[in-house]
This record gives C-alpha cells, sequence and structure tokens, in this order.
C-alpha cells in the first residue's frame, strides 16, 4: 500500500481505542484520518456480526457485554447506538451441578447444602477461611483461599484457573487476584456497573457507525508494518498493536494468554438456559461455552437453531491474538524498557490493551480514548 500522505493522522487498529480517536479527530478537529487494521473487520476483539441464517448475534472473539458507571462513556456511544435492557448472569457446572457466580448466597446454600441467612452465611465462610489461613500467602493458591477458603476454592477457582493458566495455582504469583467476590445476598448479577447492555444492531454496526465521518478513510488487510517506512515525519500515529512487536521484540517477546474459540451450530432453540456457562473442573478441555441467542431477546430469532461457542485457553505465540497478558516478573521489567522506549517516540501515541500490554474493559478502553485525544490530541492542535 502506498500510504497518501495527505493525511495528518494515522490509527493503527480499528478496536475501540483507534476508532473512537479516530472519531474525535475527524469531528472535533475536522481532520482528515487514516485508519488501518491486518484484520478483514473492524471493532477488534469486540467485533459481531448478524448471522444470516438465525439472526442471532455472533461474537466473534467471545462474549462481549458493555457495562460501566463512567456517565461520559456511555452517553459517548450512545450517541452510535441504543442498547438492549441485557443484564449479564454466569453459572458454572462442578461435578455436573449448576451453581451462581459470582460466589453468592445461593451458591453457598446449593454447594453446602444448607439454609443459611446471609450472616449464617458469612459466618460459616468466615470459620471456613480461618481453618486454612496463611499469614502472608505466597502464591494465587494460598490468597485464594484467605478470601473464600478451602473447599468453595477447590470448586469453583482452582480447576478454573488451572486451565486458564495451564499452571497449577500454587505456582501462580499472588497478586493475580485482588479479590474474589463474596455476596451474602441472592443477588447474581454479573456486574454491579450503572450501566448495562448490547447494542441493539451488534457491535459491527457500532464501530460502522463511530467510523462512518467523512473525514474518515479506512483500509482493512493492512499491516502497519508494511507502510511504516514510508511515513513522513509530520504524520502522528496512533498506534494499538503489541508494544514489543513495535520495537521488533529488541528486550523479547511479553507474555499472553490467547483463546482458540469452536464455533457450532445446534438443531436445538435453547442448548443451555444462559449467555455463559463456566466449567469448573480442569479435566473438561474448555474454560466456557457461549450461547449468544441470550443477549438479544428483543430479536426474532430461529426457532429450532442455536449457536454456541466452546472457549479453550492456551499460551499465546506471535502469531496469535493476544487476550490476556500474564505479567510475570520477567514481563513487568521487560515492558518497563519498551515504555521507556515508547517516550522517545516523539510522533507516536500508545494505547489499548495491546499497547499498554494490561488487560482492559472496553468502557475502560474508551474512556482512555476520549482523555487521550483531549490531554494529548485535541491540545495540540
Amino acid at each position: 500500500m502506498k500510504l497518501d500522505l495527505e493525511y495528518k493522522y494515522l490509527v493503527v487498529g480499528a478496536g475501540f481505542f483507534g476508532s473512537v480517536i479516530a472519531e474525535r479527530i475527524a469531528n472535533k478537529l475536522n481532520e482528515k484520518v487514516l485508519v488501518i487494521d491486518k484484520r478483514s473487520h473492524f471493532g477488534g476483539n469486540s467485533y459481531s456480526y448478524k448471522d444470516e441464517k438465525t439472526n442471532i448475534e455472533i461474537h466473534k472473539y467471545g462474549s462481549h457485554i458493555f457495562h460501566t458507571s463512567n456517565k461520559e462513556v456511555w452517553d459517548y456511544l450512545s450517541r452510535f447506538t441504543k442498547f438492549n435492557d441485557y443484564r449479564h448472569r454466569v453459572y458454572t457446572v462442578y461435578k455436573d451441578r449448576v451453581y451462581t457466580m459470582p460466589i453468592n448466597l445461593d451458591t453457598i446454600n446449593s454447594f453446602y447444602q444448607k439454609n443459611f441467612s446471609p450472616e449464617e452465611a458469612f459466618e460459616y465462610v468466615k470459620k471456613e477461611i480461618k481453618e486454612n489461613y496463611t499469614e502472608s500467602p505466597k502464591n494465587l493458591e494460598e490468597k485464594a483461599i484467605n478470601l473464600i477458603g478451602k473447599d468453595l476454592y477447590k470448586a469453583f477457582i482452582y480447576g478454573y484457573t488451572k486451565k486458564q493458566w495451564a499452571t497449577d495455582p500454587k505456582n501462580l504469583p499472588a497478586n493475580i487476584i485482588t479479590r474474589l467476590p463474596v455476596r451474602y445476598n441472592y443477588n447474581n448479577r454479573y456486574f454491579k456497573d450503572k450501566y448495562e447492555g448490547l447494542p441493539v444492531d451488534g457491535y459491527g454496526k457500532l464501530f460502522e457507525k463511530i467510523l462512518s465521518h467523512k473525514n474518515i478513510v479506512l483500509k482493512l488487510e493492512t499491516d502497519f508494518f508494511d507502510i511504516k517506512e514510508e511515513l513522513s515525519s509530520c504524520i502522528k500515529v496512533i498506534y494499538t498493536g503489541p508494544i514489543d512487536r513495535y520495537f521488533n521484540y529488541r528486550y523479547g517477546v511479553l507474555g499472553w494468554r490467547t483463546i482458540d474459540l469452536d464455533i457450532e451450530r445446534v438443531p436445538v432453540d435453547d442448548y443451555q438456559g444462559t449467555s455463559v456457562m463456566n466449567y469448573a473442573e480442569a479435566e473438561v478441555p474448555f474454560t466456557r461455552i457461549h450461547e449468544f441467542k441470550h443477549y438479544h431477546p428483543e430479536r426474532e430469532q430461529a426457532k429450532h437453531e442455536t449457536v454456541i461457542l466452546k472457549e479453550y485457553s492456551r499460551a499465546a505465540g506471535t502469531n496469535d491474538d493476544p487476550y490476556y497478558p500474564i505479567n510475570t516478573q520477567n514481563d513487568k521489567e521487560m515492558y518497563a524498557k519498551y515504555l521507556a522506549d515508547s517516550k522517545n517516540e516523539k510522533n507516536v501515541i500508545f494505547g489499548g490493551r495491546l499497547g499498554l500490554y494490561k488487560y482492559l474493559d472496553m468502557h475502560q478502553v474508551i474512556s482512555m480514548a476520549l482523555n487521550v485525544f483531549k490531554k494529548q490530541i485535541a491540545i495540540q492542535k
């Protein structure tokens, strides 16, 4: 691709960070901006599309539920889409029984086969914690037991964590978890944010509208590193790809986990009765099953067919899509070097999960993008 130098701004990556900044540049600064993405679609890992056969909205990279308590972010997105009233609830299978997640009073009573009141459940779990408490936890297992007790940990955290990280929790650092939510009531909503829902027409249509401004030119299946040498020093680059790739892995490859997704059409009206079902036991090879029909009950969808997605976790290679930063001590030291180098790139802004080597929810990415635009781009205009 020959780069058209009429563009003052180049956005690398059409996920939320890049798309929001591109829209702000186009709309607020009235500048032309070129957005490129090496994938065949915009939207990053949040991308979804309508299945023409069933009218089911398929989340290509696994379930993405929008939730936030940030009114600025909610109001911004609401300019481009309406949201439905979906409220996320997650369940988990352990030894052929289904429990609510996060752990709440229903989980505790079902697991222990009790009928505790909230106060009784709190005292019971406190006693469980005390029996195996570690004064200075050195690994994830000890920290988790300190938070919820050994029995609940073994049932709902141990196997799932082992699959997610392909490592025994005894060998994972304690700081991977800061808290494990336990609710001593029957509230089974997964998120506690003020605003929650799914874009009524899906994420694909949402991104289409964000990027529809006449000043935005979008080029898909375009790799930044194929055109990097053509860039003029007058071009401002907003880079949302992996920061280690930008610097050609000069300090090494940052560790990530990725997921493999197996999509399947099932000739039933409803496969599992909910949108996400976790599988807690290590012996079950996948971590969870997504069923997308449950995200849009307001839609007319196929009656005798559903679409499910099984999710498997593994280590990411340099050609895989990174999902979760591993953040070992070596990773942190490596990233610190990349971060220092990034500050010397005068015409480049690094952002998003990959550019910052940080796991971020969608609303956090959007908030960052809005702030970066206001504080680093608009102010220099």
